[in-house]
């Protein structure tokens, strides 16, 4: 797989604006469509199977240790 990086700030502001977009090569031919979406959304279609209330107490429910407590852990290891 070839991974380009866009560097560009305005370039990549535009992108994002714009929502969507097509790449394509020199002779004009798409290679690509794509949809910026932001990180985590569902794809189209997709619906989740909680709903926000249902989210929102699952975010009250803290399991697990505090990552203090984690990290004290792995320095006395080291």
């Amino acid at each position: 797989m070839t991974m380009i990086t866009i560097t560009d700030p305005a370039l990549i502001e535009r992108l994002l604006q714009e929502g969507f977009g097509e790449f394509r090569d020199p002779s004009g031919r798409v290679l690509m469509r794509f949809t910026a979406t932001p990180p985590g959304d569902l794809p189209p279609g997709v619906a989740s199977p909680f709903t926000e209330e249902a989210l929102a107490e699952r975010r009250k429910d803290l399991t697990g240790r505090p990552l203090a407590d984690i990290l004290r852990d792995l320095q006395a290891r080291g």
